[in-house]
């Protein structure tokens, strides 16, 4: 089975700015609600290590492989719960300029395996909230 989740929100700030506090992970504990950090050498290719804490849900731990790292552009991931195929998800952050100061931020994920299905609930729950809850966070942080 398959599904995604995808937000988005206008920040009145150009993509350089947003991309500051988005790849600013050593200050997530001070601002993001969702993702508490992330370790490691971040570029394409690169594993890494991610703390997700979504509202009102249990935290998890992992390690996801770096797909895309483009400067003011994309930040993009994909991880596995336990082995591939069983729960996978490819993790997306988009920056559009707008071309007048503003950027636009999609946050997005594709959901793939046998526990979709199982966890559908949740990722139209807490894990949502989880992107909403950080684009407004960011979009706070970015229009300082």
């Amino acid at each position: 089975m398959k599904k995604e989740i995808k937000t988005a929100i206008i920040i009145e700030a150009t993509p350089g700015r947003v991309w500051e506090v988005l790849t600013g992970f050593q200050q997530y504990p001070k601002w993001n609600p969702f993702i508490k950090s992330v370790q490691g050498t971040v570029k394409t290719g690169e594993k890494i290590v991610v703390r997700l804490e979504p509202p009102g849900a249990k935290g998890m731990t992992f390690k996801p492989k770096v797909l895309a790292f483009e400067t003011n552009r994309e930040f993009r991931w994909i991880g596995s719960l336990i082995f591939p195929g069983l729960f996978d998800g490819e993790h997306r952050f988009e920056l559009i300029d707008n071309g007048n100061g503003t950027t636009t931020f999609i946050q997005a994920e594709k959901f793939k395996g046998i526990l979709v299905r199982m966890l559908s609930k949740m990722l139209d729950g807490s894990t949502l909230n989880g992107f909403r809850a950080m684009n407004e966070q960011l979009k706070i942080e970015a229009e300082k």
